[in-house]
């Protein structure tokens, strides 16, 4: 599980016009017609050709907790590309993001100052460059401590030093111990 990831794959999902295909029937009919094949939907799924084609003609309809999790991630992942796009270029260049997360925050600064980590619920809205950034990464396949590190940057540079204006010796955000992590666009 990636929290970060996933948590930034929810925020799209937000944006979406329409609600995706509930029913196991309706999300495989629309797997079908993305991959071009039952096949290819198959071995998506790791199951037999048969048994896609079976939920299709509407034959199977309840599948087992596992693969209905499954069905539904995959179906959520490509459905609407158009506006899951729009909305991350809109984050990316105007609207940026808001992260709120519960976690214990700390940082490295000059000796004498309070920089002890310790648990902070944060709600921060952070500029569209760290949208983007963080975006650009999860479209590259980054994993999750890496966007973890663009998401500490941003509260660096966002919520402790408030853009410049204050503790400009600090150095490094850490960011550990994460209860939960949401963003929203």
């Amino acid at each position: 599980m990636s929290a970060f990831g996933d948590g930034l794959d929810q925020a799209v999902q937000k944006a979406f016009t329409r609600p995706a295909p509930r029913s196991a029937g309706a999300q495989m009919r629309y797997l079908v017609k993305q991959l071009k094949g039952t096949r290819a939907v198959a071995e998506l799924l790791g199951m037999s050709q048969r048994q896609v084609e079976r939920y299709v003609a509407g034959k199977a309809k309840r599948p087992r907790a596992e693969l209905a999790a499954r069905l539904e991630r995959e179906v959520k992942a490509r459905w609407q590309p158009q506006v899951r796009a729009r909305a991350r270029h809109k984050a990316a260049t105007t609207g940026g993001i808001v992260i709120d997360t519960r976690a214990r925050i700390g940082y490295t600064a000059p000796a004498g100052s309070t920089d002890d980590a310790r648990i902070r619920h944060l709600t921060v809205a952070l500029p569209p460059q760290y949208a983007a950034r963080l975006f650009d990464a999860r479209q590259a396949g980054a994993a999750d401590q890496q966007l973890q590190q663009i998401a500490a940057e941003a509260l660096r540079d966002v919520y402790f030093q408030d853009s410049g204006r204050r503790a400009g010796s600090l150095e490094e955000v850490r960011f550990t111990d994460i209860e939960h992590v949401e963003f929203d666009l």
